[in-house]
């Protein structure tokens, strides 16, 4: 005759290993948490379960079937230059942090904007250091940029089917450009004055939207008060707003597509095809 477990007691179940840490860190009879740690795993060495970032917050947060993809996918080891986009990206980084620093003391105003640059350069503590990293690290990001258009446009990688991700970057390059001009005014001395009303002028006379694009950068039809604030506005907020979200979809984009091998690599590729055919 079979024995019937006691009424009102689940059995107990064995305790079962931890998916996350197998054999080391064991889960109590009830499976709600662990117990307790496996001895004889622990003599074979702890070492062999390491402990990493990831790991920590797929444990506790889970991760998306996007972000999955995007840090354990892999990548074709090719050369250098394959990283002219990640030195862009730290440029950028390095010109957004900076520039929250100074925009901690900058004054935008006609009367307090040359001021407050000269302030920052001479009396606040490493403010010259700041302010120089933000000056040339606009130089260093323009240089960058160009570059890695370079060897995308030399490696072919505008083509089928990364055409948009080809036009979000040429739109990057332009709004690039554009911060380096906004805010060459900001210091707000002899020549960022006069250089700034030149490249105005010529911007005022392209096609079609040129005088409109004049007077939205100057803030009517000559310089004022109102242009200096306007050109702070657009370095601080519009523009790098703008290249956030189409930085965040070029990345998208390289992660979704994939990156494209040299020419060489195709060639060699192309010549190892004629062999096998052959």
């Amino acid at each position: 005759m079979a024995i019937l477990p006691r009424l009102g007691r689940r059995p107990e179940a064995p305790p079962a290993e931890s998916p996350d840490i197998p054999g080391v860190l064991k889960r109590g009879g009830n499976g709600e948490g662990p117990s307790g740690f496996d001895k004889e795993a622990l003599k074979k060495g702890a070492a062999e379960v390491p402990i990493s970032v990831a790991g920590w917050l797929e444990e506790r947060l889970g991760q998306t079937p996007a972000l999955k993809h995007t840090l354990f996918r892999r990548v074709p080891g090719h050369d250098w230059t394959y990283t002219l986009g990640f030195a862009v990206l730290i440029a950028f980084m390095s010109q957004a942090v900076t520039g929250v620093f100074l925009a901690m003391y900058y004054d935008p105003s006609p009367t307090q904007a040359y001021a407050s640059a000269a302030f920052i350069t001479n009396e606040l503590f490493l403010g010259e250091f700041v302010r120089g990293m933000h000056r040339w690290g606009s130089t260093v990001m323009i240089v960058l940029i160009f570059l890695h258009m370079a060897q995308t446009f030399f490696y072919g990688a505008y083509k089928y089917p990364r055409e948009m991700n080809w036009l979000i970057g040429v739109i990057l390059v332009t709004l690039t450009l554009a911060m380096g001009l906004t805010g060459y005014l900001l210091p707000f001395d002899q020549r960022s004055f006069w250089a700034t009303i030149v490249a105005v002028n010529l911007n005022g006379t392209g096609p079609i939207i040129g005088p409109y694009l004049g007077d939205f950068l100057r803030g009517g039809a000559d310089f004022n008060a109102i242009t200096i604030s306007r050109f702070y506005a657009i370095h601080m907020l519009l523009i790098p707003g703008l290249m956030i979200a189409l930085i965040g979809a070029h990345l998208y984009l390289v992660t979704k597509l994939g990156t494209t091998a040299p020419p060489w690599v195709k060639a060699r590729k192309r010549r190892e095809l004629a062999k096998e055919e052959i």
